[in-house]
């Protein structure tokens, strides 16, 4: 017979499940290799005045940097951004079947709206944690070789007839390039404390609270379209495209405070422009407009849909086979 301990460690076990976490490392590492090409182009766009639009963007890149160049800092995510995405999935599927669990007495029992809801902010906030040092440090990374400008440092204003200022490298002194993702943290920590790893994580809340809820239920919603009878799981053709749709909405709408977090984070402390987020969203408002916000919601759109499309597929399939096991 059955006794009430171990009915209670059966019902814990139904609610949380390691194998999300496991499954959503795989779908992270799938992802970053197929977006972070398109990362760095958004990273540039967003924290760098000095480029006329997306192509001349990329193109710059490539004769300046080669194809390396679209993938410099992809070892630090490929190494943590696995780790934050087994984090992000693992602990948003274990939250739903905890929420059912205390709403409806069953784990398995289907998540409402308002449930599904809930369990995306809480993944986007518990995300910002983890996330807030991996982007940084990726950002540092990806910014590194980027010529600095002038109007970033504050060594020229505007021209008399209002033109661009030129795009030109400036020497700063006992300021190196990073020699690797370690060196990056280790000069971060010295040079900006413990809280410098930080920089931009108020901006990251407020690009991921809402931005999972944006990612999470259009996924569910179009898995539901795809698969109207809902008697079996989803084809993985449903999943992809799924996944993609959800992540450009999700990506698009998250841009705004994508750029503040980016501009924040690529800030080094030797040319420290922004005091907080309300000065660097006024101070970019003021010198580049409110077109400033939408930087890069085009490559977000692009970027956004295989990288999700890739990451859900993944993870559901993993999800799948650990499960057949």
């Amino acid at each position: 017979m059955t006794t009430k301990r171990e009915l209670a460690a059966a019902s814990k076990r139904n609610c949380f499940r390691l194998d999300d976490f496991i499954a959503g490392w795989i779908g992270g590492a799938s992802s970053v290799v197929v977006g972070h090409p398109l990362d760095t182009v958004k990273t540039r766009l967003q924290a760098c005045s000095g480029y006329r639009n997306t192509l001349h963007c990329v193109l710059s890149i490539y004769r300046k940097e080669t194809v390396a160049g679209f993938f410099k800092g992809m070892s630090f995510p490929l190494a943590s951004i696995t780790v934050y995405n087994s984090v992000v999935f693992g602990f948003f599927s274990n939250s739903q079947r905890l929420i059912s669990k205390y709403r409806y007495g069953d784990g398995r029992h289907p998540c409402s709206m308002l449930d599904l809801t809930v369990a995306s902010m809480l993944t986007g906030l518990v995300s910002v944690g983890l996330g807030a040092p991996v982007d940084l440090v990726k950002i540092r990374l990806q910014m590194q070789t980027q010529p600095v400008l002038a109007e970033n440092l504050h060594l020229a204003g505007n021209t008399s007839n209002g033109t661009n200022i030129r795009l030109r490298s400036v020497d700063l002194p006992g300021q190196g390039n990073y020699r690797g993702p370690i060196h990056c943290i280790s000069s971060i920590l010295q040079t900006e404390g413990i809280q410098g790893l930080y920089r931009g994580a108020g901006a990251m809340i407020l690009r991921d609270v809402p931005g999972y809820t944006l990612y999470f239920i259009p996924y569910a919603i179009f898995c539901d379209l795809l698969n109207p009878d809902g008697k079996s799981s989803p084809h993985p053709c449903s999943i992809w495209l799924a996944g993609g749709l959800a992540g450009s909405i999700s990506w698009v709408t998250a841009t705004p405070a994508d750029v503040v977090k980016s501009r924040m984070q690529a800030d080094a402390q030797l040319q420290r422009k922004y005091r907080g987020i309300l000065h660097c969203i006024i101070h970019s408002y003021k010198t580049e407009g409110l077109q400033v916000f939408f930087r890069g919601a085009s490559v977000n759109a692009i970027r956004g849909f295989p990288m999700s499309a890739t990451m859900f597929l993944s993870y559901e399939l993993s999800l799948k086979f650990f499960r057949s096991l």
